[in-house]
């Protein structure tokens, strides 16, 4: 019997062992996968929210820029460094949005042209980036950049709905799933690639990502037409 007791400590502590680890994989994986899913989607409510409005009122195009040169720092970097998709899938597709909600920021701006060189002028620098010709050391300065580039971005969009005294056009549905899936991206980046920059980078993200949310709540029943009103009757 004592012999039986101990040979089942053993076994369970052997369980406990290797299960653990186990389990952070799978639900490292798991996330991983599901962010990527999520971010197919995570920007269309914006586009299509600007896309019906025809107007681009509340968003900054500079905190747009540079969220897209921090999503862009962060692919590059994830490629160079051979981590798994699934610890960085998402940026790709995030990238697409992010282009394509700066050109609408340009269009309804009446700036189209300049919304035209910029995806030229962006997708020519995107190609040496990923193509593997750009050197190790200038993709981690891009990777390591993308902190104050995270924060300055989100401070100007911060400050711009602040200033104005609502969030505009932006789409609260697409702001609460970039701030999930920045929190959930500061396990995946640890478990799947180690890597404590990128790991400090989602740390950064979700920071900022959640006073942008926050103020989405703050502001939920403030609107442009809503502040205009407000201002005609004090006047």
């Amino acid at each position: 019997m004592f012999w039986c007791g101990l040979e089942a400590t053993r076994l369970d502590r052997l369980v406990i062992k290797y299960s653990v680890p186990c389990l952070k994989i799978v639900l490292s994986k798991g996330l991983g996968i599901g962010i990527i899913l999520g971010s197919v989607l995570v920007k269309l409510p914006q586009i299509l929210k600007l896309m019906g409005a025809k107007s681009a009122e509340g968003l900054s195009f500079q905190s747009v820029l540079l969220e897209l040169l921090a999503i862009t720092g962060t692919m590059a970097y994830s490629i160079a460094n051979k981590f798994p998709f699934s610890a960085w899938g998402e940026a790709l597709f995030l990238t697409l949005q992010t282009v394509t909600i700066g050109f609408l920021i340009l269009h309804y701006g009446g700036r189209t042209s300049k919304g035209l060189l910029f995806l030229v002028l962006y997708f020519a620098l995107l190609l040496p980036l990923l193509s593997g010709v750009t050197p190790m050391s200038v993709v981690t300065i891009m990777q390591a950049f993308n902190m104050p580039a995270i924060i300055i971005g989100r401070l100007i969009q911060v400050a711009t709905n602040y200033s104005n005294g609502h969030t505009g056009q932006l789409s609260a549905v697409s702001v609460f799933l970039l701030f999930a899936g920045s929190l959930a991206r500061i396990f995946t980046s640890l478990q799947e690639t180690g890597d404590s920059l990128m790991a400090l980078t989602y740390v950064i993200s979700s920071t900022c990502n959640g006073i942008i949310t926050l103020q989405v709540l703050y502001y939920w029943n403030s609107s442009p037409e809503h502040k205009t009103e407000t201002k005609k009757k004090t006047q």
